[in-house]
């Protein structure tokens, strides 16, 4: 694996590559409250055919946090693009894990040139779809919080009953609290602007979204909001909370290969 920094324009883009240099580039986008480690479980099932592509948002995971940046979703999607043009990446699948699926949408609306398809695991279409109730924590408090109090306050971004890793209690402990709540803004503002399917649709991308049947961060049967784009592929998973990238990957991976041996970008 490698691992780089790209320098834009509000500091550096934590990035890494794994797979084969010349396989079809695919590029994984995590969700709010999370970084590239959210795809480690998932990395190995898909390095065998393709060059695989993380970036931690900035603000996120190893990324920059710098004051006074902008954390709207297009700009975290312009920055995404630039990090791709910086690695000299011509086309790319993008895949989304929940509100990553929001970037993921921004980066295809701004490069629809850079973007041959997409794959939206557990991102809910518009906020009518969100069904989570809010943690009440307080900044001052959060690393004060025991593992135990952790796994609660994300609980609901897994199946019920779900073991969460220690991996990802450490990963949601080092969260920048205030770049949380700023990009959880930024992505509501988005999806109350226009709803994801009314964006995809006039896109004219292939379309795959995934989503767990017992999501409790957004109202499954909203998947089917997404059948609004032409072409579009929704696949339900049973037994599958918000996060089957992580509580399942081995599941998750299939139908997402399956779409990627279709759509698959060359190297470039």
């Amino acid at each position: 694996m490698t691992v780089s920094n790209k320098a834009l324009d509000c500091g550096e883009i934590h990035v890494c590559q794994d797979g084969p240099r010349d396989a079809p580039m695919l590029l994984l986008i995590h969700g709010t409250a999370a970084s590239v480690r959210s795809w480690d479980p998932m990395v190995p099932l898909l390095t065998g055919s393709h060059r695989v592509i993380r970036i931690d948002l900035l603000g996120c995971g190893r990324s920059a946090a710098p004051d006074g940046a902008s954390y709207a979703v297009p700009d975290q999607a312009r920055r995404v693009g630039a990090a791709l043009d910086g690695l000299g990446v011509e086309h790319v699948i993008v895949v989304g894990h929940s509100s990553g699926g929001a970037f993921a949408t921004a980066l295809a609306e701004q490069r629809p040139d850079l973007v041959t398809a997409l794959v939206l695991i557990n991102t809910g279409p518009d906020m009518a779809a969100y069904i989570a109730k809010e943690v009440p924590i307080r900044a001052a408090s959060w690393t004060d919080l025991t593992d135990d109090q952790i796994r609660q306050a994300m609980s609901d971004g897994f199946r019920a009953g779900y073991e969460i890793p220690q991996s990802f209690v450490d990963q949601f402990r080092d969260i920048n609290f205030h770049v949380f709540g700023v990009i959880s803004q930024a992505i509501r503002a988005y999806l109350e602007e226009r709803s994801l399917p009314e964006r995809l649709a006039p896109l004219g991308k292939p379309l795959l979204v995934i989503f767990g049947e017992e999501d409790r961060r957004w109202r499954p049967s909203s998947a089917g909001d997404y059948r609004a784009v032409p072409g579009a592929t929704v696949e339900m998973l049973p037994g599958a909370g918000h996060s089957p990238n992580i509580e399942d990957p081995a599941r998750t991976a299939v139908p997402l290969l399956a779409f990627t041996a279709t759509h698959a970008p060359q190297a470039g």
